[in-house]
C-alpha cells in the first residue's frame, strides 16, 4: 500500500488505494479550499451545512440527518450500527465527509462497504473520522501551531490522524497519505462538534 505524498496540484486529482476485502477504496484527492475557514468564536452562530441550519441543541446524528450533503455519511452510520453511539453523550469530534467526498472513492466502494458482510470494515472507516472529546478549530489550530504546524490526533478507531495548519487551511492526512481539508468548521452539537471535510479518510484496511 503505497502512501501518497505532497498536496494535490490545483485542478489535479491524485489517486491512492486501500483494500477492503475485495473492494478497492481508491480516493481522488480533494483540493484545498480556495479560502480558509476562520476560527469561529464561541458566540458565533452555528454554520449551516448544505444550506441547512444546524441546531446546536441536537445530536450529531440528528443534525447530519437533515443536511442534504451528508446523506451518504448518515446511511453509512446507520449501516454500521453507530447511530446510538453518535447520539450518545460523547462528546465527540467528528470529521464528516460530504457526499462528494464519498463519490471520490473508487466506483462501487461505498456500495461494497454498506453490505452487511463488510460492517466491520465500514465501522473502522467511520470511527477513523471520530476523535474523543470536543475539539474546536481554534483548539486544533493552537495544538498544531504549538507543535510546529502539525499535530497528531488519536481516533476512536485507534490509528493516528495527522493535522497540518497552513494559515486558515486545515489539512488532514490519513495513515495512507490521503489528504482531506476542513471546509466547514465548528458546527456545534449537543454531544460534540462536527467539522465537515471534503475527502474520506482511510485507516489501514486488510
Amino acid at each position: 500500500m503505497a502512501p501518497q505524498t505532497g498536496a494535490p496540484a490545483t485542478g489535479q486529482a491524485t489517486t491512492g488505494t486501500a483494500t477492503t476485502g475485495t473492494a478497492q477504496t481508491g480516493t481522488a484527492m480533494p483540493a484545498a479550499p480556495a479560502t480558509g475557514t476562520a476560527p469561529a468564536g464561541q458566540t458565533a452562530p452555528n454554520p449551516m451545512v448544505g444550506g441547512v441550519a444546524m441546531d446546536a441543541t441536537k445530536t450529531i446524528v440528528a443534525n447530519a440527518s437533515v443536511a442534504p450533503n451528508l446523506t451518504t455519511l448518515v446511511k453509512a452510520v446507520t449501516a454500521a450500527g453507530l447511530v446510538q453511539t453518535l447520539s450518545g453523550p460523547g462528546p465527540f469530534t467528528v470529521f464528516a465527509p460530504t457526499d462528494a467526498a464519498f463519490a471520490r472513492l473508487a466506483p462501487g466502494t461505498v456500495d461494497t462497504l454498506m453490505k452487511p458482510a463488510n460492517k466491520a470494515t465500514l465501522t473502522k472507516v467511520l470511527t477513523y473520522h471520530v476523535v474523543p472529546g470536543k475539539i474546536t478549530i481554534a483548539q486544533l489550530t493552537a495544538q498544531a501551531t504549538a507543535a510546529g504546524g502539525t499535530t497528531t490526533l488519536t481516533t476512536v478507531e485507534g490509528e493516528p490522524l495527522k493535522v497540518t495548519v497552513n494559515g486558515n487551511v486545515v489539512e488532514l492526512s490519513d495513515v495512507n497519505g490521503n489528504k482531506s481539508y476542513i471546509s466547514t468548521a465548528d458546527v456545534m452539537q449537543s454531544n460534540g462538534v462536527v467539522h465537515v471535510v471534503n475527502g474520506v479518510l482511510l485507516p489501514k484496511l486488510g
